[in-house]
């Protein structure tokens, strides 16, 4: 069996036997969940999506300038999944003659070969080299071989999966596999009207909810388990205080749930929740915070026109 499957074995065993239970988003992902979550970043209320490619295609030439200062590099992108995005910086890059390297890190082996088609297609002459797995594996594993400088993007707001203290960790993570040269480059969306968050993430033609509940039919799919998604609620909340959105699945029944590879009844009271996703946003003065408190500074940032979104790039705060 491979890591991935492991992994996923162990979160769904811990994650629904204890409380209250919880399950990680990033096993949404798989050909499905990918397809569906690519409907999200095209439906209107998704502003995240607009708001980055404004700022990639208003920034390119300066953010591009910023990444080849020192040289050579390699151009490491964190989830990549199909890249559109970061293509803007790609183009970019290859009309400064830049020497670098493209390494698309992500755990969906599908996403990963549609890139690496895409790019052959579209921008030929950039040097792709794929890697699957989890980020912290990768990241290290590149370290014992690569000594040229690194470009890390971590684009669309993955960060805001993580609270504050898992987001110390992985920042903190990421700065011990960064050498002095080396760059940060991150998306942070920013606090707004709490109205715009909600509907950005309880859109009313339900396609988050089918996202969300993909979670439930890989399980199924993967663990010959019986979950029956019609039997759960997609809920979203906003707290305006933190800038955290939390999504959930919740039991509309008293039900029990079997598992049968893994051995696993699982029961739920009516109204009992399963936590799937958090999307944390940000102002100006925690992401300040975050860097300091993460052995990292802030060495440029842009936003979009309305200043929804905003990327940064950061070093080691030495």
């Amino acid at each position: 069996m491979s890591k991935i499957h492991n992994s996923f074995k162990e979160d769904v065993i811990k994650g629904l036997t204890r409380f209250p239970k919880s399950l990680p988003s990033k096993y949404i992902y798989d050909k499905n969940g990918d397809k569906l979550f690519q409907d999200i970043m095209a439906m209107p209320e998704y502003y995240l999506t607009n708001c980055e490619f404004e700022i990639l295609d208003r920034h390119k030439v300066a953010i591009c300038k910023a990444f080849a200062k020192d040289g050579d590099f390699d151009l490491i992108e964190l989830g990549a999944g199909d890249g559109q995005k970061t293509k803007i910086l790609l183009k970019e890059l290859t009309e400064q003659n830049s020497d670098f390297s493209y390494l698309p890190i992500d755990i969906s082996k599908s996403v990963l070969e549609v890139l690496a088609n895409s790019i052959s297609v579209e921008i030929p002459k950039v040097k792709i080299e794929t890697k699957q797995g989890t980020y912290f594996e990768v990241l290290s594993e590149l370290d014992q071989y690569r000594h040229r400088k690194k470009v890390i993007l971590f684009l669309g707001s993955n960060i805001g999966n993580l609270l504050h203290e898992n987001a110390f960790k992985f920042l903190k993570a990421i700065r011990k596999n960064m050498h002095d040269n080396d760059m940060l480059f991150i998306g942070f969306d920013q606090k707004k009207n709490p109205q715009t968050i909600l509907d950005a993430y309880d859109d009313k033609s339900g396609i988050t909810e089918r996202f969300n509940k993909n979670l439930l039919l890989r399980i199924n799919n993967t663990f010959n388990a019986d979950f029956n998604p019609d039997h759960f609620l997609h809920w979203e909340t906003y707290n305006p205080e933190t800038g955290t959105a939390m999504s959930y699945l919740v039991s509309k029944i008293e039900q029990k749930v079997e598992i049968k590879e893994l051995s696993l009844d699982v029961n739920f009271k009516a109204w009992e929740t399963i936590h799937v996703e958090i999307s944390q946003k940000y102002d100006e003065d925690v992401i300040e915070w975050l860097a300091k408190e993460s052995g990292l500074k802030v060495y440029s940032s842009y936003t979009d026109t309305q200043s929804y979104f905003k990327n940064y790039v950061f070093v080691k705060n030495t």
